[in-house]
């Protein structure tokens, strides 16, 4: 167990995270005891443009994974064209080691709730949806009860504050399906029609629920947008870095002493992490890692110092995505944690395009038979090949995120991979799991 340095624990900086601890901080009380609701009073006294400016001069960008800026994506809604506006979040968190927005509604419900209506009120919106995972249960009804004290504090519903604004909020329990986190087949699932990604253009700025102008935002996003109307784009920008502007919530998981949350300001490497989780745990070191979850290309143990936004991440050859940082060690296979990987994306893949449906079903046999002895080098040019078919070319994300842990995984560990091929490394699956594999 180590203990953190100064200058490592002041990487810490709570902002989303800084009422998790307080007794019932779920509690409307209890968070207007700290802050609660007013940036809302504040925001509902600013002209909507200036919420919209506010948020692009804050440089805050999207926390769901591709990182987009969220002031240029409000400002894309057309104003004044006669037809109902909607905000939707995606809480449809299910990418394996992704685990920061669910936590988040749990203790928080509320800094959800808030910046749901700000952000309403920015875009012009008059109706708002939350789209949860299914799974998620116990967070879903916190954020129920959020709203519903929301409504009877006069913070929802009709004449906001006595501002004239109108809002009403649903929160919508989707299946289960990953492909939902995509946000066009979220919109598609929210309109009762199976979960599947849309062709776009054209965006959801312009034809998204029910083909009017929609914002879609993650909750990470959205939770952030009452700390910067309080506290200013200026202060927001103190944090991260120049193009990485603000604090994350990075989710350790696997090999380490203390998993868990721990929200830094962007920039923030892995070593210093580990430092702040109690380092690894005894008889584990680093060997591999996910900056961003399961779709994100692996990195190694040579990419402890890599600052850990989104220019520092892609510079290195991967995505910072979700900031879950899965954490693995010399005693952890990396073919057989991608083929685990993989197993979920063959198993989520929607089938609504071929290179998808059909590479992801190909390449966990390809792994079943070199994990169970029976591999050949051909093997290795085939899912290379696959992943070259899928990578671009699949309808959505999806397919993409499926091939980052394989071409990752061959690209520095190689050598595992030959020693399944080459009768070093015994067998991890037995023969009766290689039924269809060939």
């Amino acid at each position: 167990m180590t203990t953190p340095r100064p200058e490592t624990l002041a990487k810490l900086t709570p902002v989303l995270t800084k009422r998790w601890l307080s007794p019932d901080a779920w509690r409307i009380g209890t968070y207007e005891q700290l802050d609660g609701y007013a940036a809302l009073r504040k925001a509902l006294k600013a002209h909507p443009d200036d919420l919209i400016q506010l948020i692009k001069d804050s440089g805050l960008r999207g926390r769901g994974g591709a990182g987009f800026p969220t002031g240029l994506k409000w400002g894309f809604i057309p104003q004044g064209d006669g037809k109902p506006h909607y905000l939707v979040v995606n809480a449809d968190e299910g990418e394996p080691g992704t685990c920061k927005d669910l936590p988040l509604m749990t203790h928080d419900p509320h800094a959800l709730v808030e910046g749901v209506i700000i952000a309403s009120y920015a875009i012009r919106a008059a109706r708002a949806y939350i789209y949860i995972r299914g799974e998620a249960v116990h967070a879903a009804r916190r954020l129920r009860n959020a709203v519903q004290e929301a409504y009877d504090k006069g913070y929802l519903g009709r004449n906001i504050l006595r501002s004239g604004y109108d809002l009403e909020l649903v929160v919508h329990s989707g299946a289960g399906a990953y492909i939902c986190g995509e946000e066009t087949a979220l919109l598609d699932s929210l309109e009762g029609f199976r979960g599947q990604p849309r062709l776009r253009p054209p965006f959801p700025a312009t034809h998204g629920l029910y083909a009017s102008p929609t914002v879609v935002n993650n909750v990470g996003t959205i939770a952030s947008v009452p700390p910067i109307v309080l506290g200013g784009a200026d202060w927001w920008k103190s944090m991260g870095t120049e193009k990485s502007s603000g604090p994350m919530i990075y989710s350790l998981s696997g090999r380490v002493a203390n998993p868990g949350q721990y929200e830094c300001s962007m920039g923030v490497t892995l070593r210093e992490l580990l430092e702040l989780a109690g380092g690894m745990q005894p008889g584990h070191n680093l060997r591999f890692w996910t900056p961003g979850g399961s779709s994100t290309p692996l990195l190694a143990a040579e990419h402890l110092d890599v600052p850990l936004d989104f220019e520092g991440v892609a510079a290195a050859g991967s995505i910072l995505g979700t900031t879950a940082t899965q954490i693995f060690s010399d005693q952890d296979c990396p073919v057989y944690a991608t083929y685990r990987w993989l197993e979920f994306y063959h198993h989520e893949s929607c089938g609504k395009c071929t290179p998808c449906r059909e590479g992801n079903y190909w390449m966990v046999r390809v792994y079943r038979r070199i994990l169970a002895g029976q591999g050949t080098h051909e093997d290795l040019d085939t899912l290379l090949d696959t992943c070259d078919n899928i990578l671009g070319r699949s309808f959505c994300g999806l397919g993409d995120g499926a091939t980052s842990s394989v071409t990752s995984s061959l690209q520095y560990f190689k050598q595992d991979y030959l020693d399944y091929i080459e009768g070093r490394t015994a067998p991890k699956l037995s023969d009766k799991q290689l039924v269809g594999a060939h």
